[in-house]
């Protein structure tokens, strides 16, 4: 390659590889909480030691947030070329083999390597990956062939350490509050109604049934459910269900809230002509207790202008039973599934009011 095809190829990888890592940084530093659940779901997913390091996913999460829109950056002013590149090189060092097995195994939906603005699938995700290992390589080739002049030290700390410390205390007032941006289906606006019906035109779900049966011998042979013997000595042993291709799924499908009697009042909420509020604690152990006054004025406050309040959790009972005699208030319990509470507001607690099935409002309870 002549000198200025190596400076256009340099400069275009470097681009390339700075902007995916800006992109990729923010996204997630809108929501560092959804990247969080994400590492947790990795973390569950991967087994029993890994699942120690569960206390620290928040941590994990913020650190992985902050270094991947710092390291951009760093890319993209073209900080400390040489230290940038290998930083970056050891990166997808990780991250390509992770995605690898993320890609073969298939443990959970998708590697949330966008947050949830750009979802992606985990083959994408390892392609993805490898192109920008190989670009990664090619900067580490050049800068040994061709080393760059660096520009002053001080001048290098300050185009690193300003875009991380803006970072982190972007994503401290996003945790103190919710995210600036809401991608997911409970945003406010919506109608959960109209998000969890099927169109007619839907297509279900599609799985290959095999049925195997056992001859006179004990000897197992699988059969198609066409072609499944009738007669002559066989016995039915097991059938087995695998799903080849998924059918629709409306964005909002698991949105059922049931009542300490396992009553399921679902469509009570959704129909209501009052504004509905719903507590959000899904995790009650962790949750910040210290807001419980604002729960017990919220409750008063509603109460007297004839609006519902549950609180919706999915905590275990003996948790409840604490909360119940520290809130000295008569609030209902309700449960839902633990996803979508986290799904529904990223805040612990935070609060949902709904109204004829609409999302009305959406906040965290520390800012009420």
């Amino acid at each position: 390659m002549n000198e200025k095809m190596i400076k256009n190829t340099t400069l275009i990888a470097r681009l390339l590889l700075g902007v995916v890592f800006v992109f990729s940084g923010f996204v997630k530093a809108i929501d560092p909480l959804g990247t969080t659940y994400k590492i947790e779901d990795y973390l569950f997913a991967f087994g029993d030691f890994f699942i120690t390091f569960l206390p620290l996913a928040q941590t994990l999460a913020i650190l992985l947030i902050a270094v991947e829109f710092t390291l951009g950056v760093c890319l993209l002013l073209n900080v400390r070329p040489k230290i940038t590149a290998w930083v970056t090189f050891a990166f997808y060092c990780v991250m390509t083999p992770l995605t690898l097995y993320i890609a073969v195994t298939n443990p959970i939906a998708d590697c949330g390597c966008f947050g949830e603005v750009l979802v992606i699938s985990n083959t994408q995700t390892f392609v993805k990956n490898v192109i920008l290992l190989a670009c990664a390589i090619f900067l580490i080739y050049i800068e040994k062939k061709y080393p760059s002049q660096n520009l002053p030290v001080l001048r290098d700390v300050i185009a690193t350490a300003t875009p991380f410390v803006l970072i982190l205390l972007f994503m401290w007032w996003t945790l103190l509050h919710l995210p600036i941006a809401d991608f997911r289906p409970y945003k406010i606006g919506n109608n959960i109604i109209e998000l969890m019906e099927y169109p007619d035109d839907a297509e279900p779900d599609e799985y290959e049934t095999t049925l195997i049966y056992a001859d006179q011998n004990g000897n197992e042979k699988e059969f198609t459910i066409n072609d499944y013997p009738k007669e002559g000595g066989w016995t039915f042993v097991r059938q087995n269900s695998k799903l080849v291709k998924k059918g629709y799924e409306p964005p909002i499908h698991d949105f059922e809230i049931t009542t300490e009697d396992l009553d399921v009042i679902t469509y009570d909420i959704l129909t209501s002509e009052v504004p509905v509020y719903l507590v959000i604690m899904y995790n009650l152990q962790k949750s910040n207790m210290k807001l419980l006054p604002k729960i017990r004025a919220l409750f008063e406050e509603c109460t007297a202008k004839g609006e519902p309040v549950y609180l919706v959790t999915s905590s275990l009972q003996e948790d409840i039973e604490l909360l119940q005699s520290q809130l000295e208030v008569a609030l209902p319990i309700c449960f839902c599934d633990p996803i979508t509470l986290k799904t529904i507001v990223r805040a612990n607690p935070g609060v949902m009011v709904v109204k004829d099935g609409i999302i009305i409002d959406k906040y965290n309870l520390r800012n009420r």
